[in-house]
């Protein structure tokens, strides 16, 4: 959509306090219940009013609107993806609380829970998109809108501004999976078949057998604390190193070197390599296979040349790959400002994430309108309030003005913040990361950026039943 001038966006800030008076019986919108007063979450219950609803595709979302709106507003996507069956609608009002530091910066905010859960990238991006719009409906054009997504919700956020290029103004795109699904979670695959060579244990000798690419037989019962008691019993991950066996140590330190996850994220990767394999495999395309470890060679264990001789191999069937291709990948075709902040030490989305969207940008040609900046932070799910507040007010300034900020400038206007947050700025603008390819094995073909392009995308969308079902 076009960008408002400054001086319509001051309009709409001074008339924001009417308009929310107003809202407290909103205008009828196209969704499925329309916005509906609620409480706000502790964040911004002393400066927003809020309210939630249910779009007509059954997907739950959660509206704020700061007594001192500044006019414009922020478009969230979640993380995830969730596995529960239906939207969870307590999904977007934890996220208003978790990023309450937007509302607290004047900005409007809408984030979607999705119509369900499991896996699903253009889904996610439908149901984005129709929260947008239910925002509109009810309270106007902002004069800025601004799409943001962290974790998965950052290969939404950033899917979301290539399919619909006009509505959004910009876009942050925080801790990130950015490298697609069909590359984004290869180091999960190793994971996955790497664990089962030393442990041995998932499945059992003993239970019916499954190829490992499945993460787990449609029809098991196991549970996240079954799965961590098998963890437990190969590696002794919750016990002190003095107390595990020798194997369960050798094990454990084989896995972590081969693999490259981090010791303290090692279950909930093993989690995902598990019961969201399981998702997309069976839930999302009918059993059929995307993921490969042909070629990889894999080293750092204490004997490669077993490990190698040993481990689980399959190759992908290539409409499945395909399908997960064009439902998650990113062709980089963006014509938007877009910030990236990604946490130095993330342990679940790694750093290196950003250096393959980089790539994707550069061999789409739009890496001239890509400033990505780093934090020498350690988690994932959430980072400083400084920080954002630094990186989305260098957006918006860029979206106004045109002038693209610079890390350096991003990390010296983080001081200013932090006088209201106190929450400390890590931005590094020195830092650089490394190859994507340096922390995940790539497979026959791997070192290829984008992995789908804009003319491969468009003729996939013609082939019928392409994807993953809404």
């Amino acid at each position: 959509m076009p960008h408002r001038s400054p001086l319509a966006r001051a309009a709409t800030a001074v008339g924001s306090a009417v308009l929310a008076g107003a809202l407290l019986a909103p205008v009828t919108a196209s969704a499925g219940t329309g916005p509906t007063p609620s409480a706000c979450p502790a964040g911004v219950a002393d400066v927003a009013d809020c309210w939630t609803g249910q779009d007509d595709n059954g997907a739950y979302y959660a509206i704020a609107v700061p007594h001192d709106w500044n006019g414009d507003l922020v478009v969230h996507a979640h993380g995830g993806p969730d596995l529960g069956d239906a939207s969870d609608p307590a999904r977007s009002v934890e996220d208003l609380d978790r990023w309450a530091v937007m509302a607290r910066e004047g900005y409007a905010w809408i984030g979607s829970a999705y119509r369900r859960g499991g896996y699903g990238t253009r889904m996610a991006v439908a149901d984005t998109e129709s929260a947008r719009q239910v925002f509109e409906e009810t309270f106007g054009v902002p004069g800025t809108t601004l799409a943001h997504g962290q974790s998965w919700g950052g290969d939404v956020a950033a899917k979301l501004v290539e399919v619909h290029p006009t509505s959004y103004d910009g876009v942050l795109l925080t801790n990130g999976v950015l490298a697609g699904a069909s590359r984004g979670y290869d180091y999960r695959v190793d994971l996955r078949v790497v664990y089962q060579y030393y442990c041995g244990n998932h499945p059992r000798p003993t239970e019916p057998q499954y190829p490992l690419w499945m993460g787990l037989r449609e029809d098991s019962t196991m549970t996240s604390a079954g799965l961590r008691s098998r963890l437990q019993e190969c590696t002794g991950f919750q016990s002190a190193p003095a107390d595990r066996s020798a194997l369960q140590q050798r094990n454990l330190d084989d896995i972590l070197a081969v693999t490259k996850v981090p010791e303290r994220t090692l279950e909930s990767h093993l989690r995902f390599a598990t019961f969201t394999f399981r998702d997309i495999v069976h839930h999302r395309l009918e059993g059929r296979n995307p993921f490969s470890n042909v070629g990889v060679r894999y080293s750092g264990s204490h004997d490669d040349e077993a490990l190698n001789q040993g481990v689980e191999r399959f190759a992908a069937d290539p409409d499945a790959r395909r399908d997960l291709t064009w439902d998650s990948d990113l062709t980089g075709a963006v014509t938007v400002p877009t910030v990236t902040l990604h946490a130095i030490d993330d342990p679940t989305a790694f750093v290196e994430h950003e250096s393959a969207y980089r790539a994707t940008r550069k061999g789409a040609g739009t890496d001239d309108t890509l400033v990505q900046v780093f934090s020498r932070e350690s988690e994932h799910s959430s980072l400083s309030n400084s920080g954002y507040a630094a990186v989305l007010a260098a957006l918006d300034t860029w979206v106004d003005t045109g002038v693209e900020p610079t890390p350096a400038g991003v990390a010296a206007s983080c001081l200013n913040f932090d006088t209201t947050y106190g929450s400390g700025c890590f931005l590094d603008p020195t830092f650089e990361p490394a190859s994507y390819d340096s922390r995940v094995e790539a497979r026959p073909g791997g070192h290829r950026w984008p992995t789908m392009s804009a003319a491969q995308e468009r003729a996939w969308s013609r082939t019928p039943g392409i994807g993953i079902e809404p």
